[in-house]
């Protein structure tokens, strides 16, 4: 599949997580085979008004590419603006959030709320895609109630302004993540599209990645929550297409790629920052793991990269005595 000039291995894709889908993460999510990763949402009046943080999400590095970075905002001469930023960061892709339903930015009239207003939309869009050259995507979801409507018509939108992918979220903003996701929209959306459509929700196992494929024939599909201490997610969802099978991740995996994304985090934020965030992050690596919950104790005061690698190391030979099979770890 290509999204304008970037061809992606495979039909997987790493959904934008706020607050998640960070640089050390996004590492993880592509060493274990996902086609295209995206960054958290970013603001593009963050961008503009060059806010410290802000600029430290388009952080990148070669072995994630390619690179999809995602902006909100409301503002078309801003958010034009904070296009040309993310071009010259190095990023492969500029996403728009068209779906966010969080109220913080619901209130300045970004995410979800454009789609109560495509004539703003069509002015986004256009101003962004008279600026810059790389590929240009949104991700929307169904609108503000259950027909669909806001969607079919902010695509058609978006195919005239030039973009070149849509990701489609087919819950509606009021839904947040409840509810089950309508993924008979999303194959509404690809029978009018002559753009590539990026499937999104309710992927919970890879074969569900398959599922939606098949039942609404979309090009790629869109991970999220599921991918959250299971980034291997994506390399079954690989071995399914080619061998009809995936595999579990067996312990010492796990416990290989917790240390990756401690040691990344700790480069990335520092250890300090690092530290504060591992107390909570490391636990989701070793959900149905026996005596997780003891793990998950032992972890909440960890102040070091050494004490949280020894953390690690411990549960580890817990793990490895009761099996009785320490050299598969």
């Amino acid at each position: 599949m290509k999204i304008g000039s970037v061809l992606l291995d495979n039909i997987t894709v790493l959904a934008p997580l706020a607050g998640i889908t960070n640089l050390p993460f996004r590492l993880l999510a592509k060493e274990a085979g996902c086609a295209l990763v995206c960054s958290e949402m970013i603001s593009s009046n963050g961008l503009v008004y060059h806010s410290v943080k802000t600029h430290e999400l388009l952080e990148s590095r070669p072995a994630e590419k390619p690179l999809s970075v995602q902006i909100f905002g409301s503002d078309f001469s801003i958010m034009a603006e904070a296009a040309t930023i993310v071009e010259s960061s190095g990023a492969d892709i500029l996403d728009v959030n068209l779906g966010c339903a969080v109220k913080k930015v619901l209130k300045t009239g970004s995410g979800a709320a454009l789609m109560k207003e495509p004539q703003k939309v069509e002015k986004i869009l256009r101003a962004i895609r008279r600026t810059v050259k790389i590929p240009l995507t949104i991700k929307i979801r169904a609108g503000w109630d259950s027909s669909g409507e806001q969607a079919l018509k902010i695509t058609e939108i978006a195919q005239a302004c030039g973009v070149d992918a849509i990701a489609v979220h087919p819950r509606t903003a009021t839904q947040g993540f409840r509810g089950k996701a309508d993924w008979s929209l999303i194959a509404a959306i690809k029978n009018i599209a002559s753009i590539p459509v990026i499937g999104n929700g309710d992927i919970i196992r890879p074969e569900d990645v398959l599922k939606m494929q098949n039942q609404t024939g979309c090009d790629a599909v869109m991970i999220g929550r599921a991918a959250i201490g299971n980034p291997w997610i994506f390399s079954q969802v690989l071995e399914l297409v080619r061998e009809n099978k995936a595999s579990l991740p067996d312990p010492s995996q796990r416990f290989e790629v917790m240390a990756q994304y401690l040691r990344s985090s700790v480069i990335y934020f520092g250890e300090q920052r690092a530290m504060r965030m591992m107390r909570s992050r490391l636990g989701w690596f070793v959900k149905g793991l026996r005596y997780s919950s003891r793990f998950r104790e032992s972890i909440k005061q960890v102040s070091t990269e050494k004490e949280a690698l020894s953390r690690i190391e411990q549960y580890k030979k817990l793990l490895s005595a009761e099996l009785g099979e320490t050299e598969q770890f």
